[in-house]
């Protein structure tokens, strides 16, 4: 994937955590001086490509950098795993985008990351650690070969509570045992954030309800164009419905319907499974024959389906239950 006149992305530094978890460094001097804890940003791999918003996981101003942690789960992080290379660019990047995470006064923080939640809570927990907070990180992982930024944590907080379904790195358990550890050996701790699946992020917030311990969590529902728009990252918080791209993506974790959140992220999962399989084809086509062969038959081999094939996507605002 080459650069083109109108991408100025450039990719930068790339590290593989494992076979499904990678990290771009894309430069942007601009985006790197506004950007801000609990930002995101929306980003195109080629003129084709959809849209998918990434939060920022770290940006270094004096770099000019942005940094994403991405999961290979679906067709286009998948596409990304393979052609984002250091001196390529991606085609676009909008942002930093969404309502900056609120950096309190509290004295005593625990930032709960689970899985690749653990990236974009590092912005968070460095921002509370500078704003004179004591910082308490828990960060859940399945096993050790996916344990990622350990000594970034260590560097930025005060305690580090490791957790490892296998117990292959940490201690053994879940990531609500973590919590459980922060709760029982701190009785002054002022608020939570966590960031991860909305299961994890539900565990969390019921974990702390019983106590009133403020509780923010950052939600990642369908979003198209980040600009609140196509009203597809609606989330319901109490008795209001939110737009995940302008008004959060931060929300209070004891009023959001976690329910319906993981409803609605469940739409699009045949869609995505069918445009993952036809990349696939391609991709295994393209290996046999070759591109050029392809090409003269009319099938792209650049990430777009042929037009016959192009499916015809669920109305976002389209009534379903619990919405």
């Amino acid at each position: 994937m080459k650069a083109t006149a109108m991408s100025n992305f450039e990719i930068v530094a790339r590290e593989d955590f494992s076979d499904v978890t990678y990290l771009l460094e894309v430069r942007h001097p601009l985006m790197a001086k506004a950007a801000k804890p609990g930002q995101f940003v929306v980003v195109m791999l080629n003129e084709q490509g959809e849209r998918i918003p990434l939060t920022i996981a770290d940006f270094d101003r004096k770099k000019g950098t942005i940094t994403l942690v991405i999961q290979a789960v679906g067709k286009t992080t998948k596409q990304m795993q393979l052609e984002c290379r250091v001196g390529t660019s991606l085609y676009a990047m909008v942002g930093p985008m969404g309502v900056p995470s609120p950096i309190s006064h509290a004295k005593k923080v625990v930032c709960v990351g689970g899985g690749l939640g653990v990236a974009p809570i590092f912005p968070q927990a460095r921002g509370f650690k500078e704003a004179g907070a004591y910082v308490i990180a828990v960060l859940g992982f399945r096993n050790k070969d996916l344990v990622f930024w350990e000594d970034k944590f260590k560097a930025c907080c005060d305690e580090l509570i490791l957790c490892t379904n296998d117990g292959s790195a940490g201690m053994k358990g879940m990531i609500t045992d973590g919590i459980k550890v922060a709760l029982a050996g701190h009785s002054d701790i002022d608020e939570f954030v966590a960031i991860g699946p909305p299961v994890m992020m539900k565990a969390c917030a019921d974990a702390t309800r019983a106590a009133k311990i403020k509780t923010m969590v950052s939600v990642n529902p369908i979003m198209v164009d980040g600009t609140g728009m196509c009203g597809g990252c609606r989330v319901k918080v109490g008795k209001e419905v939110k737009f995940a791209c302008v008004d959060g993506p931060d929300f209070d974790g004891h009023l959001v319907d976690f329910d319906d959140l993981m409803m609605r992220l469940s739409r699009y999962t045949k869609v995505e499974k069918e445009a993952h399989e036809r990349w696939s084809e391609s991709c295994r086509m393209t290996k046999q024959v070759g591109p050029s062969a392809l090409d003269a038959l009319g099938i792209s081999t650049r990430g777009r389906a042929p037009q016959a094939e192009l499916l015809e996507l669920p109305d976002p605002f389209e009534d379903a239950p619990g919405g």
